[in-house]
């Protein structure tokens, strides 16, 4: 179950994060999570909700945002969504294609906290793969 070691980095991360930004809590962390990322998304909300207890993240809720997977199609000569992850081949024109663009993310897209004001989202535009 890798997810609680991908757990245990979220949680580093963002608590360094929070700290940086003087938060009291983090009430909500939202990943992308890519189709080919090999994470169970269940077993990284059970694993998160464990290592969370006692920590700035007690209670936070994790989102995720679905990431497709993209490829690119030497023949059409552009980045194209695959339908599924069963066929790697252009949905256009049929072109078998190892050329992932997209789909394997495993990134902290936003962290929610709690200053010493009301709860305010914040970015993170510098956010880092934790896989």
């Amino acid at each position: 179950m890798h997810e609680l070691s991908i757990a245990g980095s979220i949680v580093e991360i963002v608590s360094d994060y929070a700290q940086e930004h003087g938060a009291l809590q983090v009430t909500a962390v939202t990943l992308r999570l890519g189709q080919l990322s090999c994470v169970h998304q269940e077993a990284l909300e059970f694993s998160f909700d464990l290592i969370t207890k006692d920590t700035l993240l007690e209670g936070a809720v994790l989102k995720f945002i679905d990431v497709p997977v993209a490829v690119f199609c030497p023949s059409c000569q552009q980045q194209v969504e695959l339908p599924g992850i069963q066929k790697f081949a252009c949905p256009v024109c049929g072109t078998a294609t190892a050329d992932v663009r997209q789909g394997r993310e495993l990134e902290i897209e936003t962290i929610e906290i709690t200053e010493g004001g009301p709860s305010s989202q914040v970015s993170a535009s510098a956010a880092r793969e934790t896989s």
